[in-house]
């Protein structure tokens, strides 16, 4: 019976759209995008949608906030070619992601409560050097920029970006002009890349590296922080919500 009302309703472009307050442009995009199976067609080659079609739009608008269009469409495009177990494979792979997320979020905070502010007093990057430092024979505590960036998993480059960004302040070894990081350095390179890892771009990080450099305190990240945290709580329900929903959507049109 479910099968005869699925083949003999006929849902417009317009129809979908208006359901979900979206343009018929956008419905002919999902279809060419395989997010939708393909219309049918009336003998004047106008598109008709079904209940199918409808459920497949529901259950993709509801994966797209934890996933993120990109995935939620890979997820969409398997169901409809039958693929189940590659679709579950793409919905692994974001709770895979958040998990991640909410690992680098605590290391992030681990990193804070071992962050000592520098004194306003220091001098500027430009200025500071190590006397006696020789590239041969590094003080204690020091590594040069590629020992570093191997230790983060970054390119050099990242690094010299990251001190024209004003995030980190390498010294200088005075006789060759080398970039050389002490131990406040590979600290605020360490929390930077944590950052990073969280989706801030640099913009947003330099002035908070600044303020706890500069106010003597981790205060000026908390905010951001429980931010970071209530995002992650929020994707991890979309997830549940977009499983539920693609879910009914299996049940339904299997």
């Amino acid at each position: 019976m479910a099968e005869k009302l699925q083949r003999g309703v006929r849902l417009r472009p317009i129809d979908l759209a208006r359901r979900h307050g979206l343009s018929t442009q956008a419905i002919r995009n999902y279809e060419a995008d395989g997010i939708l199976p393909p219309a049918e067609r009336t003998p004047h080659g106008y598109r008709t949608y079904t209940p199918l079609h409808a459920s497949a739009l529901r259950a993709f608008l509801a994966l797209f906030p934890g996933h993120g269009h990109q995935r939620a469409a890979a997820i969409m495009r398997a169901v409809n070619h039958g693929h189940v177990e590659e679709a579950l494979h793409e919905i692994d792979l974001s709770h895979a992601q958040l998990l991640d997320d909410r690992r680098t979020l605590t290391a992030v905070r681990n990193a804070l409560h071992d962050l000592d502010p520098a004194p306003t007093t220091a001098a500027p990057a430009a200025t500071r050097v190590l006397s006696g430092l020789t590239t041969t024979n590094p003080t204690p505590g020091t590594v040069f920029i590629g020992q570093l960036a191997g230790r983060l998993g970054v390119r050099p480059a990242t690094l010299r970006k990251w001190e024209n960004a004003g995030l980190v302040f390498p010294v200088r070894d005075p006789r060759t002009g080398y970039r050389v990081y002490d131990d406040a350095a590979v600290r605020d390179a360490q929390l930077v890349h944590q950052l990073r890892r969280g989706g801030h771009l640099l913009q947003q990080i330099a002035p908070l590296i600044t303020q706890v450099r500069s106010a003597g305190g981790l205060q000026p990240l908390e905010g951001t922080l429980d931010d970071w945290h209530q995002r992650l709580d929020t994707r991890g329900r979309a997830l549940l919500t977009g499983a539920a929903q693609l879910e009914a959507h299996l049940s339904t049109h299997a």
